[in-house]
């Protein structure tokens, strides 16, 4: 696959635009003669310079719109079943209990699992932590893509303590439903689940009221009740309901420059909530009221006939707020954590980037350097007072990074990077014996990829981060356990090595196959873990673990169908006392059959998912007795009718039909505190309208 080198101004061309200006410079990048590419044949935005996702030297997926619709996902957790070496955790159903875990680092009953993934949307981090609760909160319906980057290596552009990887979301653009010619669509979508009779109803207006300005604004309700299992049993309390928008402009100025407005929205109010989200009925319940609040200002301008300058000016903002009132605790309680209160998290970020085109005789590259300023608050003011177990502070971070790729004689890519963020954290005024901490994480990294031939190549990469205390683990205290401000950071140190093959007219001219195989070993030192009651400190540094596995991730496209491969294996050890984490996921095979009658706007396929049996443990820091706990292996099946009729009366509407769990299966994932939900109807009808 010989190396592509992407045109200045890049930044400008819409996600498929671009594909296509792809495929027909670079065959192997595997795009049928229908316009349909493999999974790995998507581009990926956020590894630095633009390219395919087989041509990157790191494991990353890339869902588009066309993914998210045809999953007709309900909440976060449908959208990574066909992802290799990511899930969510927590809960099955609930959107207020989901995290994410990637290659075994995640946990929602872990402290701090939150801070070892980095979560973009628009580029703006995102970042919540709080006892029972999940870390991410919207709604899938407003994205048009997310990019999955598995292991610290990703980390350079985004931040140091990306121990398990990134997480990018992407919000919809005007210009996905403006075709040329067109000023003004209106799409309307309406969703039915038959399990836990949920509903969604989302309106979409996009607009080009003059030359070079766009807007879009997106207004989604979802409802559901409470939903059951494979075996017929109510998973009580997991109904609910959210509102979620987005309004987001942009501007297209002199001189290829872009400016561009977001503002994302989701928020839930609900009465007698379970208190536990992430699945335990042990807390009783309490009503909740969640908003999620994203906003980005950007600014790019590609200097003109500069190859030196190409810089982007992105401010940022994120608020997370949790009102928690009325708590009716599952047993007699006078604890705190059920005191009416307000958690929050607010976020301030600024990033300047630039990237610079340089080459010589035989060779290219590609520097993109930057810098990050984030300023972050964590607050929790309840009717008691201040928490022991959830202390205020703020968090204020300055980061530098610089990542280059040099290309030589179209085969061999090399892409080095090094990042340093320094960090001052400052307690909240009632936060007892606390002080302030400042320290350094430092996150080098060198990845390279090479063509064997042009239907193979190899690839490679090593990397190590380090993360620092967060806020609550430096600052939680208790009345016989003070804060632990000597924490040592932790550090993750991980290799890849990997194998990829690509080839067009495989078996009928214009189809095409790829697959990418990756393996990987990550050790982390330094643990940070909560103490038993008789440590003096409230968290401390323990032990060490490592995460090694191989993910295999494939697709063969044609004009007639298509067929799509994910699997992932993953064995994490607690290197001190031998035993599997809880946190690590169970070996696991997606992999979905399409048939396309492309002439009729049909497409039916099947998705299967096999999961392993798996044995975790957890060992108690005060006792050192290792309690293993068992998972059984279980399979489910998922049928689907995507029809988007061609002519007649219904053209122009698009129909999603499928159902979920076909077979009733009854399993829990060992990553949920809960079991799965058993078969469901889905239905979805969509309307656009152009002028």
């Amino acid at each position: 696959m010989p190396r592509l080198i992407l045109p200045r101004h890049r930044h400008l061309l819409g996600s498929t635009a671009l594909a296509v200006l792809i495929a027909a410079s670079h065959p192997a990048v595997a795009q049928t003669e229908d316009g349909f590419f493999t999974v790995l044949g998507r581009i990926v935005f956020g590894a630095g310079q633009q390219k395919v996702a087989i041509d990157t030297p790191l494991a990353v997926t890339v869902l588009d719109q066309a993914d998210i619709d045809a999953h007709q996902a309900t909440s976060l957790r449908d959208l990574f079943l066909a992802i290799p070496g990511i899930q969510t955790t927590g809960s099955t159903a609930r959107p207020l209990g989901q995290a994410f875990n990637i290659r075994g680092i995640g946990l929602t009953e872990q402290p701090a699992s939150e801070s070892r993934i980095i979560v973009t949307v628009d580029g703006v981090p995102k970042f919540y932590e709080q006892y029972r609760m999940g870390s991410f909160f919207s709604d899938p319906e407003l994205f048009k893509r997310v990019e999955v980057l598995r292991g610290p290596a990703a980390g350079t552009l985004y931040g140091s303590g990306a121990v398990g990887g990134i997480v990018n979301f992407t919000t919809k653009d005007a210009a996905d439903y403006l075709p040329e010619g067109a000023t003004t669509t209106l799409r309307s979508r309406l969703g039915f689940s038959g399990n836990g009779d949920g509903a969604l109803g989302s309106l979409t207006y996009a607009t080009r009221p003059m030359d070079g300005f766009e807007f879009l604004g997106v207004l989604n309700y979802r409802n559901s009740g409470d939903v059951t299992s494979g075996d017929g049993v109510v998973l009580d309390v997991t109904n609910f309901t959210a509102v979620s928008g987005l309004a987001k402009g942009t501007w297209r100025l002199a001189d290829d420059k872009l400016l561009r407005f977001s503002v994302q929205r989701w928020s839930s109010d609900q009465d007698d909530a379970r208190y536990a989200q992430t699945g335990s009925s042990a807390f009783g319940t309490v009503d909740r009221k969640v908003v999620d609040t994203t906003a980005t200002l950007s600014f790019a301008n590609p200097v003109a006939d500069s190859d030196l300058l190409d810089y982007t000016l992105t401010l940022g903002f994120s608020d997370t707020t949790n009102e928690q009132l009325n708590s009716q605790p599952g047993f007699p309680s006078t604890s705190p954590l059920f005191a009416d209160g307000n958690y929050a998290y607010k976020t301030l970020t600024l990033k300047a980037e630039n990237r610079t085109e340089i080459g010589g005789d035989g060779w290219d590259g590609f520097l993109t350097f930057g810098a990050q300023l984030a300023y972050l608050t964590r607050s929790a003011a309840t009717t008691v007072g201040p928490l022991g177990f959830h202390p205020e502070g703020k968090d204020t971070k300055a980061g530098l990074y610089a990542q280059g790729e040099f290309v030589f004689g179209d085969r061999l890519t090399i892409i080095p990077g090094l990042r340093a963020d320094f960090v001052d954290r400052v307690p909240g005024p009632l936060v007892p014996g606390a002080s302030a901490v400042s320290d350094v994480a430092v996150s080098p990294k060198i990845a390279a990829f090479y063509d064997i031939s042009d239907d193979w190549s190899v690839f490679g990469s090593w990397a190590r981060t380090e993360r620092l205390p967060t806020i609550d683990e430096l600052y939680s205290a208790s009345a016989t356990q003070a804060a632990a401000l000597t924490l040592s950071k932790e550090k993750a140190e991980t290799f890849e090595l990997g194998l990829a093959f690509g080839r067009a007219d495989v078996f009928a001219e214009g189809d095409a196959l790829q697959f990418k195989l990756t393996a990987f070993q990550n050790t982390v030192k330094n643990l940070i873990q909560r103490s038993p009651t008789a440590v003096p400190v409230y968290f401390r540094n323990i032990g060490a673990a490592q995460f090694s596995g191989v993910e295999l991730e494939g697709g063969y496209e044609a004009r007639g169908g298509y067929v799509r491969l994910a699997y992932s294996q993953v064995m994490g050890i607690d290197t001190d006392y031998d035993y599997t984490l809880s946190s690590t996921p169970a070996d696991a095979l997606s992999l979905t059959l399409a048939k396309r009658l492309p002439n009729r706007g049909l497409e039916i396929g099947v998705r299967s998912h096999f999961v392993n049996a798996i044995s975790t443990a957890s060992r108690n820091a005060t006792s050192g007795v290792i309690t293993t706990t068992d998972f059984a292996a279980y399979t489910t099946h998922d049928v689907f009718v995507d029809w988007k009729p061609q002519d007649g009366a219904l053209q122009g509407f698009e129909f999603q039909l499928a159902v979920e769990n076909l077979t009733g299966a009854s399993y829990q994932n060992n990553l949920d505190q809960e079991k799965g939900l058993g078969r469901n109807l889905k239905l979805t009808v969509a309307k656009s309208i152009t002028w």
